[in-house]
């Protein structure tokens, strides 16, 4: 790894925590398209280190503030925690299964639904 690849990461990162922690996005949103367009990594190796990187580490300070401030449900945690513990496994297993180009272009048809939902949802 060079200084300047270094320097870069070290850049998506900071950006990546900050936009996570305070809207609750990151992984998806920032590190996996920086991963891909700035540093050549494909769709799959773009995934597959963001989710390791979200695994536990990046979360944990701001969980502890969210909570601090009484902004957590347990409960409805609970249940998504289990749920999402499935549904990623099954996911992971039928993503890298799909050719990187489609898989890539899958991700990017997300983000852009998802975005307009939320830029016109009244």
């Amino acid at each position: 790894m060079s200084i300047n690849e270094l320097i870069i990461l070290v850049i998506i990162g900071l950006f990546a925590g900050f936009v996570g922690g305070a809207l609750g996005l990151g992984g998806g949103i920032i590190i996996v398209p920086a991963l891909v367009f700035i540093m050549g990594f494909s769709q799959h190796q773009a995934q597959g280190t963001s989710l390791l990187v979200l695994l536990l580490p990046v979360g944990i300070f701001a969980v502890i503030h969210y909570a601090k401030n009484n902004y957590i449900d347990y409960k409805y945690a609970a249940v998504l925690i289990i749920a999402t513990v499935l549904g990623s496994y099954v996911g992971s297993v039928v993503s890298t299964q799909i050719p990187a180009k489609t898989l890539k272009t899958i991700f990017g048809i997300f983000m852009l639904l998802v975005s307009l939902k939320m830029i016109f949802n009244k």
